[in-house]
């Protein structure tokens, strides 16, 4: 392509722009005299005048007028372009593991407002039942379910994990003859111990008798339970804080104020890296977004 220096397309455009060699040599961090030198060496370059001079002002010709709004939106457009090229280069990831069914009912309806507050971090989520060693360097952070070990890691309790009857309402359960007679959604563990929700331990820990729990489905994934649920197939003993939405909806209800207490959740990570920063942001949005589901729940309990 054939072009004029683009020194003189740059002082034309903030010529034209502020009416102004004076103005347009402040923005540009030169003389007003270089200003001048170069529009005029434009000017000879397109054989055609572009301003005409006058003692405290320019004004452009008709050939200007022409010119100047292309320069200005290609200048625009120069200017987004090397902007998001910018971006790119300095936005920082975060990798964060996270189980599935943690991810799926709670986290993800949430981090749309951790991208709107941090636009620059790109997050990936790296979703796994599998505990992920932290000091591999494979992911910057993790949300883990149980009491641990955490050896060599920074931990921020978020919250503790609590178990409940849930199912629809179109299985009318209201007693604990209707929940003895009703089906039993269980979950398989994949490393169970003394706090593992079951419907024997809820039913002792609640004084529940009579209740027969060897029948009914099983499940590896909670989600898949809480579906089941939903269609109506029989009560799953679930977290309500995951299964907030449906009951919220009224696809599901709790039809007893009895609860069983499980582990808590941790936001872990090693507090080294280049990313740090990144990872006590979101640690920091994570534990906001608890305490925002927490009030919201206590709200909704007063309303009820």
């Amino acid at each position: 392509m054939s072009l004029p220096p683009l020194a003189a397309l740059r002082a034309f455009e903030a010529a034209a722009r502020h009416q102004s060699f004076k103005k347009a040599a402040a923005e540009i961090a030169v003389t007003p005299t270089a200003i001048s030198h170069q529009v005029r060496l434009l000017e000879e370059t397109l054989g055609v005048r572009l301003f005409d001079r006058k003692p405290r002002q320019v004004v452009l010709t008709q050939a200007g007028q022409e010119l100047y709004p292309v320069l200005r939106d290609g200048f625009v457009s120069f200017a987004n372009a090397i902007d998001r090229v910018r971006r790119r280069k300095t936005s920082r990831g975060l990798t964060v593991s996270v189980l599935p069914s943690f991810a799926a009912k709670w986290l993800l309806r949430r981090l749309p407002d951790f991208q709107k507050r941090h636009p620059d971090i790109h997050l990936h989520l790296h979703t796994s039942a599998e505990v992920v060693d932290l000091a591999s360097g494979t992911v910057d952070a993790a949300i883990r379910y149980g009491r641990g070990p955490h050896h060599g890691l920074v931990v921020q309790t978020m919250f503790r994990e609590t178990f409940a009857p849930i199912c629809s309402p179109a299985l009318g359960i209201q007693g604990f003859d209707d929940l003895s007679r009703a089906t039993l959604l269980h979950l398989d563990w994949l490393n169970p111990d003394d706090v593992t929700p079951t419907w024997e331990r809820w039913a002792e820990v609640n004084g529940v008798e009579g209740l027969g729990t060897s029948g009914g489905i099983s499940f590896s994934d909670d989600t898949h339970a809480i579906q089941a649920a939903i269609a109506g197939q029989g009560v799953v003993l679930a977290s309500p804080a995951m299964a907030r939405e449906e009951i919220n909806t009224g696809l599901l209800t709790m039809p007893f104020d009895l609860y069983l207490e499980g582990h808590n959740y941790h936001f872990v990570h090693t507090g080294r890296g280049n990313n740090r920063g990144e990872v006590e942001m979101f640690g920091d949005w994570l534990l906001a977004e608890v305490k925002k589901s927490q009030l919201h729940l206590e709200n909704s309990l007063i309303d009820d």
